[in-house]
């Protein structure tokens, strides 16, 4: 897929950015490595993901990783441990900090707009945990996955144990998570981990043929909305909350430009160009980030 020339690229070095299409492509870039997760890899992600979220022009964003693995877990340098550690608070004095993976999988969390996750190889331990708060998470036929936190005496990271149970239930992801075992792409996609399988040369010409449509058929304003409302209002015991605010949503957007739009582009049969702008017509009594 052609590329725009990667904007602020000397703030990156472990990943790479670039928009075309309006799709952002954020990569990690550590292919030697096999991409091994690093506490500066994971602040140049936020910084990515801050980027992509902030561009009126970017609807979608195509989370992948350069060479053969999507990324095998955390560097286990002992000099990228001992940098960790210096960034450990001192919990007994009440600070808090985020840990890398977590740091990464909170953005997109938060983001809104969605991410498309292209992964082939190994995603293991830090690579199979951000890419969980992913919209979509397509595998290459050879990938592999794991959640090895306790076969490395370690805790589950990433905000794990919050989203995996989600996303393929309680008794798969007390599996995955208490024995550490490897799977497989096939197992990925009938548990409901992964939406899709392909071949490792269309990988990533299937996300962008799926972000193109996002891009081509749906209102920016729409998906933010709808996406926040499965995050915030998905997990609540009762409906009512959530009809409650469906109902102000939908009074409010009956009259609105992009509604007129989506309304006579479906009448005319034509592709929609909506209007709207996440940035400042997103409704503001939204449940927050």
């Amino acid at each position: 897929m052609a590329s725009d020339e990667p904007r602020d690229t000397a703030a990156y070095q472990q990943i790479t950015y670039s928009v075309a299409d309006r799709i952002a492509t954020i990569s990690l870039n550590r292919p030697e490595a096999r991409n091994g997760y690093t506490l500066r890899m994971s602040e140049e992600l936020v910084r990515a993901f801050d980027q992509a979220d902030a561009d009126e022009d970017v609807r979608v964003v195509v989370f992948t990783g350069a060479g053969d693995h999507f990324c095998t877990g955390l560097d286990l340098a002992p000099e990228e441990i001992a940098l960790i550690a210096e960034k450990v608070p001192d919990s007994s004095a009440g600070e808090t900090w985020q840990e890398p993976a977590g740091h990464c999988t909170m953005r997109i969390f938060a983001m809104n707009k969605p991410v498309i996750a292209a992964i082939r190889g190994a995603a293991v331990g830090a690579g199979a945990t951000i890419v969980l708060s992913a919209d979509y998470r397509l595998v290459a036929a050879d990938a592999r996955f794991g959640f090895v936190f306790s076969r490395r005496g370690i805790f589950a990271e990433g905000a794990s144990t919050w989203f995996l149970p989600r996303l393929v239930g309680m008794g798969c992801a007390l599996d995955w998570l208490i024995s550490g075992r490897a799977f497989d792409a096939q197992e990925a996609v009938a548990s409901g981990l992964a939406h899709s399988i392909h071949e490792s040369e269309q990988l990533l010409p299937k996300a962008y043929q799926l972000a193109k449509a996002i891009v081509d058929k749906t209102a920016p304003v729409s998906v933010a909305a709808i996406r926040r409302m499965v995050y915030r209002t998905g997990m609540m015991a009762s409906p009512v909350p959530t009809h409650v605010l469906d109902s102000r949503l939908m009074a409010d957007s009956l009259g609105s430009p992009d509604a007129g739009e989506g309304f006579d582009a479906f009448l005319s049969r034509r592709d929609p160009v909506f209007p709207g702008q996440v940035g400042k017509d997103l409704p503001d009594y939204l449940p927050p980030v």
